[in-house]
């Protein structure tokens, strides 16, 4: 009997489980949002939620234990600054502690939500995306980016037109 038993197996092994679950975690954080099944969003959520916890304390030892529960601790030095930068500025810790907690400050929790998008065309697993609650905008997302493009367009327009007047008379 399973009482009192709460983990979802997901059909793994406990370290394979714990790893797939570390590596979700990391993608969510570094790309803002992550597609998956619905059975491993809803198993992701709580631990993307006690990471951003850890987030907040923003202390030494919070910091240890995000790294430890994400299984981050192999850093790579790379031969050159400027491979050595880029990896550090795409740092999943970096970003959880100084990008997403900061975010999340005003919130006592529910960072993420799950978003059903139908079923998968072969297997017909129900899919679902996990994401931030709050406005973090992914890196590749250009919507926000346009309708300021927009507005600085229309405001340059009159300016041409009455350029375009002054130069014809």
């Amino acid at each position: 009997m399973r009482h009192l038993k709460r983990n979802a197996k997901l059909g793994r092994t406990g370290e394979h489980r714990n790893a797939m679950l570390a590596n979700m975690v990391c993608s969510l954080i570094r790309h803002k949002r992550v597609t998956t099944t619905l059975a491993k969003a809803k198993v992701a959520r709580p631990v993307a939620e006690k990471i951003v916890t850890l987030g907040k304390k923003n202390t030494l030892h919070a910091r240890r234990l995000a790294t430890a529960r994400l299984k981050y601790a192999d850093r790579k030095m790379f031969k050159t600054k400027e491979e050595n930068a880029k990896f550090w500025k795409n740092d999943v810790i970096r970003i959880l502690f100084e990008e997403i907690a900061p975010a999340m400050s005003s919130r006592n929790g529910g960072y993420t939500r799950i978003v059903k998008l139908g079923e998968r065309k072969g297997d017909a697993a129900q899919l679902a995306m996990l994401e931030w609650v709050d406005a973090i905008a992914p890196a590749d997302d250009a919507a926000e980016v346009a309708p300021a493009a927009k507005e600085e367009k229309a405001e340059a327009a009159p300016a041409a037109k009455e350029e375009k007047a002054e130069a014809a008379e």
